[in-house]
């Protein structure tokens, strides 16, 4: 049965709550930040995909023309609705609801900053040689220690509405690209189809 993409948008919607709230629920310990980390870059993406090709195909089967905007509509649509209403509903969930996991995650993310600021540190200082070399790589990293102090991190937002806004910017990115391919993929294939099939 072919699902409307709204539908499936709602449905999207619903198991990116579930993936939020079962890390939300199982994982916000020292790992919180790292954990919704990958979440975001490798299980929502495969979601998401997933759902774009089965919305893209299920049309597809069942119709014997699909265009381009069509094919790209099916994909487009469910990722949208999906996505928008999982930025909202988490950003008024860390914003208004529970706002002792969104200055865990702030710290978190502060953290894991100077981790890798220190690991790069570390790492060139072992393979530099030359003296010079070292005292302007030691002098860069003390320039960049005081933005890591208490002070400097006070009040350090990295989940606010803009914040946000930037973040759904750059997933719509991802759900155009997607789109496009799918839309590109099935109407070529249908056309290629009914070539096939007037020879």
């Amino acid at each position: 049965m072919t699902k409307s993409p709204s539908t499936l948008g709602i449905l999207l919607f619903g198991a990116t709550m579930i993936v939020f709230f079962v890390v939300y629920y199982f994982f916000s310990g020292v790992n919180y930040f790292d954990i919704s980390l990958k979440a975001n870059a490798f299980v929502l993406p495969i979601l998401y995909a997933g759902a774009a090709f089965w919305s893209v195909k299920s049309y597809w089967s069942s119709h014997k023309t699909v265009s381009f905007k069509q094919a790209f509509n099916r994909a487009f649509v469910p990722m949208f609705i999906g996505g928008i209403l999982s930025i909202f509903s988490i950003y008024t969930f860390l914003n208004f609801v529970d706002t002792d996991a969104k200055k865990l995650l702030n710290y978190q993310y502060v953290t894991r900053q100077k981790a890798e600021m220190d690991k790069e540190y570390y790492s060139a200082r072992k393979v530099l040689k030359h003296q010079k070399d070292i005292d302007e790589l030691d002098k860069k990293y003390k320039e960049r220690l005081p933005s890591f102090s208490p002070e400097a991190v006070k009040g350090k937002d990295m989940l606010t509405a803009s914040h946000f806004s930037g973040y759904f910017a750059a997933i719509l990115i991802f759900y155009v690209v997607l789109s496009v391919f799918f839309g590109a993929f099935f109407r070529t294939k249908t056309i290629y189809q009914e070539e096939q099939n007037q020879e």
